[in-house]
C-alpha cells in the first residue's frame, strides 16, 4: 500500500474521530441522485475566554455557567473555568490543572462562582462532551464608587482571529481598555487599528502585539494615540492565533461597561433591547470597506416599525466611523434599532450606547449589532427580578419558546411560549423557576416564522443611580452541521 493510499485512509479515519459518527452505506447507484441534508450534532468541546473584570479595589464579581440540556449529546465529560496563568505551567488545555472558579456538575443547573478586588485574572474555560452543548458563562461585576462605577456584564466568548468594536472613545474623562485573552500553548501576534471620523488614526504601537500563552493583556487605548475621539471603530485583527477580545469602556460620570464585538460586517443589522426608560441613544456605525453606505434607521417598536424623527437615514463613509444622537428614541416603550440599507448594500458595523438616569446618577451600557437566536440562544445569570428579556421580529412574525432553568440551588424549570408580531419589539418578564433558590439561565428557541434578535438586561440601584447591563443573545453554538459520510472504495485503489 503506498503512502497516498496511508494518507487517504489516515484521512478518512481522522474525520470519523472528529465528527463523533460514520455513516457507512452502498454506494448510490448510477444516476441517483446523492445529494442528502447534513446532519446536525451536539458539539463536543467549547471554549470560552473571559477578560480580567476590574481594576478597581471595590468589584465584586460573580462567573455563571450554564450548558443546556442538549439531545445526543454525549453522557461523559466536564467543564471548568480557570484563571489564565500566563503558560507557566507548559502543560495543554487538557492536562491543566489549576484551581477552577467554578465547577458545574450537570446540564440544567446554573454552577456559580465569585471573585474580588483588582487581582481577578482573565479566565479560560472549556468543556467537553455533554457539557459542550451550548455552553455558556456570565461574568457580572459591580463596582460601587470610581470611574466605571455600576454593573458590568459580559459574556464570556469563543476564540476568533478578527473583531470590531465600534463605540469605543478615547475623550477625556474616557478609559477604556481592550482586553485580549490567548488560550492556546502558544504566543498569539495581533493588530489593533483605530477608526475615527476621518478616518484611521496614525499609530504604529498597536503592530504586533504578542499575548503569551495561557494569559490575557490589557491595552488601554490612549497608549495608542495622542488623539481624543468621542467615537472611534476598534479593529482587532490576529495575525497568528487566536484570542478572545472585548472592550471596557470606563466614565467619569456616567459609569461604564463592556462593550462586546459587534456581529460580523452585514449589510442590514438589529441591534435589540434598547431600553424603555433610555436617557440617551448614540448610534455608531462604521464600514470597513471601500464604499460609503447609506442606512434607514428604524425602531421595531411594540406597535410596529417606525422611523425616527429626524434620522431617518445615515451616510457612512467609508473607513470612517458616524455617530449619530438618537436622543429618548424610544420614547418609553420597548425598542431595537434596525439597520438596513436605502439603496446598495454595503457591509457595517454597530453598536449604540445607552444612558439611563439624569445628572449625577446615570449609569451607561452598551449593545452591538448581533446575529439572530437562531436554533437556541442563553442567558445565564438571572435572578427573580432585575432581568429583563427583550424579543424582536424585524420581519416575519415568530414563535419564541423561553425556558427558565432550575436554580443553582434548587427549582423546577419553567417554559412559556410568546408570539411576537412581524416588525415588533416585545420586552417581557421572563420566567422564573418555581421554587428558585440562587440564579437561573434564560434559553430561547425560536419555533416558527422569521429571524428572532434577543437581548436580556439586568438591573440593580444603588444610592439611586440606575445600574444596568445588557447582553445579546446570538445562537450559542449547540450543534454544528456534519456533511453525511458514505463508504467510498475508490480511494483505496491506485
Amino acid at each position: 500500500m503506498n503512502r497516498t493510499t496511508l494518507s487517504l485512509i489516515a484521512g478518512a479515519t481522522a474525520l470519523a474521530a472528529v465528527t463523533g459518527f460514520a455513516a457507512v452505506s452502498p454506494p448510490d447507484a448510477p444516476g441517483e441522485d446523492t445529494a442528502r441534508p447534513a446532519a446536525r450534532l451536539p458539539v463536543e468541546r467549547t471554549s470560552l475566554l473571559c477578560p480580567a473584570p476590574s481594576s478597581s479595589d471595590l468589584a465584586e464579581t460573580s462567573y455563571t455557567s450554564f450548558t443546556p440540556v442538549t439531545k445526543g449529546a454525549e453522557s461523559g465529560g466536564e467543564a471548568r473555568l480557570e484563571p489564565a496563568d500566563g503558560g507557566g505551567d507548559g502543560k495543554a488545555d487538557d492536562e491543566r490543572t489549576g484551581t477552577p472558579v467554578l465547577t458545574p456538575k450537570a446540564p440544567g443547573t446554573p454552577a456559580t462562582g465569585e471573585t474580588s478586588g483588582a487581582d481577578t485574572p482573565a479566565l479560560i474555560g472549556t468543556a467537553q462532551g455533554r457539557f459542550a452543548p451550548g455552553w455558556t458563562v456570565q461574568q457580572t461585576t459591580e463596582v460601587t464608587a470610581g470611574t466605571g462605577r455600576g454593573l458590568q456584564g459580559v459574556g464570556c466568548t469563543a476564540p476568533d482571529t478578527e473583531f470590531w468594536f465600534p463605540g469605543a472613545a478615547t475623550a477625556a474623562g474616557r478609559t477604556d481598555y481592550v482586553h485580549l485573552t490567548n488560550p492556546d500553548d502558544s504566543a498569539a501576534v495581533v493588530d489593533i487599528e483605530l477608526y475615527g471620523e476621518d478616518g484611521a488614526l496614525e499609530s504604529t504601537v498597536g503592530e504586533g502585539i504578542t499575548v503569551q500563552p495561557h494569559a490575557g493583556e490589557a491595552v488601554l487605548l490612549s497608549t495608542l494615540t495622542d488623539e481624543e475621539r468621542t467615537d472611534l471603530t476598534v479593529h482587532v485583527s490576529v495575525r497568528s492565533g487566536r484570542i478572545g477580545a472585548a472592550v471596557q469602556a470606563l466614565d467619569d460620570k456616567t459609569g461604564g461597561d463592556w462593550l462586546a464585538a459587534s456581529a460580523d460586517p452585514a449589510g442590514s443589522l438589529v441591534l435589540p433591547g434598547v431600553p424603555k426608560d433610555a436617557a440617551a441613544v448614540r448610534l455608531v456605525v462604521f464600514t470597513p470597506g471601500d464604499a460609503d453606505a447609506d442606512l434607514k434607521v428604524r425602531l421595531a417598536s411594540p406597535s410596529g416599525l417606525i422611523t425616527p424623527a429626524g434620522h431617518e437615514t445615515v451616510r457612512v463613509k467609508a473607513g470612517m466611523t458616524t455617530a449619530v444622537d438618537l436622543g429618548d428614541v424610544t420614547r418609553g416603550e420597548a425598542g431595537s434599532l434596525v439597520l438596513t440599507p436605502t439603496d446598495r448594500s454595503v457591509p457595517v458595523v454597530a453598536a449604540v450606547r445607552v444612558v439611563r438616569g439624569e445628572g449625577a446618577e446615570q449609569e451607561s451600557a452598551f449593545i452591538p449589532a448581533t446575529a439572530p437566536a437562531g436554533t437556541r440562544a442563553t442567558a445565564a445569570a438571572n435572578s427573580g427580578k432585575g432581568s429583563t428579556l427583550s424579543l424582536a421580529a424585524p420581519g416575519r412574525a415568530a414563535k419564541v419558546r423561553v425556558t427558565a432553568s432550575a436554580g443553582s440551588e434548587g427549582g423546577t424549570p419553567v417554559s412559556r411560549t410568546y408570539t411576537i408580531r412581524a416588525g415588533t419589539t416585545q420586552d417581557v418578564a421572563p420566567p422564573v423557576p418555581s421554587g428558585l433558590k440562587g440564579t437561573y439561565a434564560l434559553t430561547v428557541e425560536p419555533l416558527s416564522g422569521g429571524p428572532v434578535y434577543a437581548s436580556r438586561t439586568l438591573t440593580a440601584t444603588w444610592d439611586g443611580v440606575p445600574a444596568f447591563t445588557v447582553q445579546t443573545l446570538p445562537d450559542d453554538r449547540g450543534t454544528v452541521s456534519v456533511p453525511v459520510a458514505d463508504e467510498d472504495l475508490s480511494v483505496l485503489q491506485e
